[in-house]
């Protein structure tokens, strides 16, 4: 295996509670998927979970810029998920697939944490 693109994001949960106090929906509908709209909200404090969402996604998008066209990749093209097992996995599509397919990419590795004050991602994309 070999890392080909590495990414890490922090993000305060003081900044994406003041984001969902002041536009609330709009938050879930322009920045997460659906489904990650529909995990945040079924949570005790919603706000933790799309702080470690964005800062997966960020750290996502960091690892996978380098051209000019990867600055176009928008949050919904990159989707926090679980998989079978409980550990975070990520789901791209349109320019962050496109991205990840000129990068020859095979894996996504995702790390997250987060607190009631702050929330971390490490993304590392790498090839088998």
């Amino acid at each position: 295996m070999s890392a080909i693109g590495v990414g890490v994001d922090l993000v305060e949960v003081s900044r994406a509670r003041a984001m969902l106090a002041d536009k609330g929906a709009h938050v879930f509908d322009r920045l997460l998927t659906p489904a990650e709209a529909e995990y945040c909200r079924s949570r005790p404090d919603p706000a933790e979970h799309v702080a470690v969402r964005l800062a997966a996604k960020e750290a996502v998008y960091k690892a996978l810029q380098g051209s000019e066209a990867a600055r176009g990749i928008g949050w919904r093209d990159i989707e926090v998920k679980r998989a079978p097992d409980g550990r975070p996995d990520v789901e791209l599509t349109g320019l962050a697939a496109r991205r990840a397919r000129e990068l020859r990419v095979d894996r996504v590795l995702l790390s997250l944490s987060h607190t009631h004050e702050a929330a971390i991602a490490i993304a590392v994309l790498s090839t088998d």
